[in-house]
């Protein structure tokens, strides 16, 4: 058990690599109550939520959901998160754990007349259950009734157990799986059903390698207040033809005059200790970046890691060098994902 975000949270329970396997192959289970969940409503809550968010919020219909940034005035990432239409006028939000404080009151200071936002994130657990066979735990433990909404989508307040629950399809692996948000309270009896039906307990560890094989960025780590989502490879996630949205000035320059770095994939071309965030990077003896994430893959083997490096050097197939300890060890540059099916 670790410090994380105010919480004391599991880094494994059998192994990471264990754990990491179990979500690729079968299923697997995290506590993932530690995240923040806001609610959004109120007639003027879309276009309000369209001036703060990159992702364009029109376009989502009821029982959709999708990956968005909240930034700053410079474009830089407050928090990454994910967007859910759950009614006419209503919105549900995930956001990262270590940014709940800041993200709520960011948005609280922009309310307008006719959107109301409510801070929910104590009111409910969640635990996201993914992996190839998460589909038939979750009708195992819900009933065969209930099938899972679509790939983004959202069913909620599904009455089970007499409480509202909700259910998300979305994911942080790379495999197939779901989100299951319940009242606090009833978290332990909900992680017992799906332990019991087949999902596996994975703790920190697996969910960094996890995301790390994907190629997923991990705020504070590979999102942060001086970088842009287009630094960061996210650029599919910002629709600059929408109406001004907070950011899109530093990103309309940055269009036009190119970007100063882009966060790219890394791989230890031969075998070396594990790959760490900070460690310096470098091409022909002079250090051009350091690591944001790393950590050997263990689907693949060897060692992965992203860096924000100047796009001279980021074409997949450049051979650089990492420092580790004092001695550098060869690498290339990668396109993401490290891992495919």
């Amino acid at each position: 058990m670790v410090p994380f975000a105010g919480w004391m949270m599991p880094v494994q329970y059998k192994g990471i690599t264990e754990e990491h396997l179990a979500v690729r192959n079968a299923c697997g289970i995290f506590d993932i109550s530690h995240m923040g969940e806001f609610l959004v409503s109120g007639p003027a809550a879309r276009d309000w939520l369209n001036s703060l968010l990159t992702n364009n919020t029109t376009r989502l219909g009821v029982g959709q959901g999708h990956y968005t940034l909240l930034l700053n005035d410079q474009g830089g990432v407050i928090d990454d998160l994910i967007l859910y239409r759950t009614g006419a006028e209503s919105w549900f939000l995930v956001v990262n754990a270590s940014k709940i404080d800041e993200d709520f009151a960011w948005m609280q200071s922009r309310l307008i007349v006719g959107v109301s936002l409510e801070n929910a994130s104590a009111i409910y657990a969640g635990l996201a259950v993914q992996g190839p066979r998460a589909t038939a735990v979750y009708q195992q433990v819900a009933g065969a009734h209930l099938e899972l909404p679509g790939r983004n989508g959202i069913d909620s307040f599904i009455s089970l157990r007499g409480g509202n629950c909700i259910v998300c399809r979305t994911g942080y692996t790379g495999e197939d799986g779901f989100e299951f948000f319940c009242e606090a309270d009833e978290a332990a009896f909900w992680w017992d059903e799906f332990v019991e039906h087949g999902a596996a307990p994975c703790g920190l560890g697996a969910r960094d390698t996890l995301r790390l094989e994907m190629g997923y960025p991990l705020n504070g780590n590979d999102l942060s207040p001086d970088r842009t989502p287009l630094e960061a490879g996210l650029g599919f996630f910002v629709d600059m033809d929408k109406p001004a949205f907070t950011g899109r000035e530093a990103l309309a320059h940055q269009k036009v005059h190119g970007l100063p770095s882009k966060l790219t994939g890394l791989r230890l071309t031969e075998k070396g200790p594990p790959l760490r965030a900070h460690y310096q990077v470098f091409a022909n003896g002079q250090a051009i970046g350091e690591l944001c994430s790393g950590g050997v893959s263990p689907s693949l083997g060897y060692g992965i890691a992203m860096a924000y490096l100047p796009p001279a050097f980021a074409a997949s197939g450049t051979s650089l060098q990492i420092d580790i300890r004092g001695k550098r060890h060869p690498a290339e540059t990668l396109k993401k994902p490290f891992y495919k099916k």
